[in-house]
């Protein structure tokens, strides 16, 4: 298929993107927060969608890699006069060092893709469910080395005094990024590759693709798009290891498989249609005005509507809401383009 021919697989996600962004700048500013969670929403499902859409394996581990990064950008922004009050045990080369915002941000990605790459070495040799329980342990082992290691964080606390320069622009582009980045990728000749394993493992070992050395890297990359994503959380909100754990890393995966994890476009729309509700019904608790009525829903409701989605959309099109099918130009147009 030709590059021309499959330019909307870019366009289509990215103007959703621009298009949540232009939404945002007319909403009040209590509502603006959702988009902003969104927007940091759609950069980590398209860092788990360039590994697991393309690879066909489970991962359970990416939100560790989302932590690290948030860790990495937290650390170096806070104001050093207040590293000692608030991070105490931190490791001495740590308070010297600050760096700003694009820095932090560049060191987030770069850390999430280099942890990636190590753990990788080792568990990409692995399918299956063992492939999924390994990158499992890999986000417990995070979790629990962010809780209670006092030496490169705040431990048990939340971040606090990070400059919160993550608006509407700043989260858009690093979605941006990731789109462009998962695009390009997939387009590549190591994304064919990589594709090829997930489609017939077999037929592709036998023409001389090397299925681990495609999944690592796939693996290393989505690790440091991942990372940026952190660094772009940390910087919009207060957060803790625990809050960096099993629960996004359901609530993401839940993006990926309903929008549809094969494809650029279902990872994108899964994650404003389903953080769109999720965010709805959250805010909901607190009551929202709906057509003129005041609607209150139960703490939970979130979760229980989310788990219902998940349900109906497997049970009715298990391909996601793309189908597994990605927007292409038809080919009397892409050659007129080209």
């Amino acid at each position: 298929m030709s590059l021309v021919r499959r330019l909307p697989e870019l366009f289509v996600p990215a103007l959703l993107v621009l298009g949540t962004a232009l939404l945002g700048l007319e909403v009040s500013s209590y509502l603006q927060s959702y988009f902003l969670d969104t927007l940091v929403k759609v950069a980590i499902v398209v860092a788990l969608y360039v590994f697991i859409g393309n690879s066909g394996v489970i991962s359970f581990g990416h939100i560790s890699f989302v932590a690290l990064g948030a860790w990495t950008a937290g650390v170096l922004t806070v104001p050093a006069d207040q590293k000692t009050a608030i991070m105490p045990g931190l490791a001495h080369f740590l308070i010297r060092t600050n760096v700003g915002n694009i820095t932090s941000l560049a060191l987030a990605a770069g850390v999430g893709a280099v942890a990636a790459f190590l753990v990788g070495l080792p568990l990409m040799r692995l399918s299956g469910l063992a492939a999924g329980i390994a990158t499992f342990a890999v986000l417990e082992i995070t979790n629990n080395v962010l809780t209670f290691d006092q030496s490169i964080g705040p431990g048990l606390n939340a971040f606090s005094s990070v400059p919160q320069t993550t608006g509407i622009w700043q989260a858009t582009i690093a979605a941006l990024i990731c789109v462009v980045a998962a695009f390009a990728y997939r387009t590549s000749r190591f994304g064919r590759m990589l594709g090829a394993t997930r489609e017939d493992p077999a037929a592709a070992a036998a023409a001389g693709i090397s299925i681990y050395r495609q999944r690592l890297l796939a693996f290393a990359i989505s690790g440091g798009l991942a990372g940026l994503a952190g660094g772009v959380y940390v910087h919009l909100l207060p957060l803790q290891a625990g809050g960096l754990s099993l629960n996004l890393t359901f609530i993401t995966l839940a993006m990926l498989v309903v929008g549809g994890s094969g494809t650029l476009l279902g990872a994108v729309g899964g994650a404003l249609a389903v953080n769109g509700i999720y965010s709805f019904f959250s805010a909901a608790t607190n009551t929202v005005d709906v057509f003129g009525w005041h609607l209150t829903v139960p703490q939970g409701t979130a979760e229980i509507v989310l788990g219902v989605l998940m349900a109906l959309v497997l049970i009715a099109r298990p391909a996601g809401l793309s189908g597994g099918r990605e927007l292409t130009l038809p080919r009397r147009s892409a050659r007129a383009a080209e």
